[in-house]
C-alpha cells in the first residue's frame, strides 16, 4: 500500500497535546492519525456494508447532528450509560456542549448555591 502526503491543518494546543501522546506511547503523530483514520473509515465501511446505522447513529450523536434522545431512540437504548458505553466501544467522542449551552449550566449552578 502506497503513502501518499497530504496537507491539513490542525489546532495548535491539539497538535502539542498529540505529540505528548505520541512520545509517551513511542509513536509518532503521523501513525496516531493514521491509525485512528483507518479505525473510522473501517468501522463506517463495515457498519454500511451489513446496512448497519448503529455506528451512523454514534456517529451524526459525536458531530452534534443528534441529540442524545434522538440516538437513543434510533438504537433502541434508554440509558445514558448504555450510549456512553456505545460510543467508547465505536472509539468516537462525545458531543461537545455548545457555548451557549454550557453558559446555560454554568448559569444554573450558581443560581443553586447563591
Amino acid at each position: 500500500m502506497a503513502n501518499v502526503n497530504f496537507t491539513g491543518s490542525i489546532d495548535r494546543a491539539l497538535l502539542k497535546r498529540a505529540k505528548i501522546l505520541a512520545a509517551k506511547s513511542e509513536t509518532s503523530v503521523n501513525a496516531l492519525l493514521n491509525k485512528e483514520l483507518r479505525y473510522l473509515v473501517e468501522t463506517f465501511e463495515a457498519a454500511e456494508s451489513s446496512c448497519n446505522q448503529n455506528f451512523m447513529s454514534l456517529l451524526d450523536f459525536s458531530l452534534g447532528r443528534l441529540n442524545d434522545l434522538e440516538v437513543k431512540d434510533h438504537l433502541g437504548i434508554d440509558s445514558d450509560e448504555d450510549l456512553f458505553l456505545l460510543m467508547a466501544q465505536a472509539h468516537l467522542p462525545m458531543p461537545r456542549l455548545s457555548s451557549e449551552t454550557t453558559q446555560d449550566m454554568v448559569a444554573s449552578l450558581n443560581a443553586l448555591s447563591a
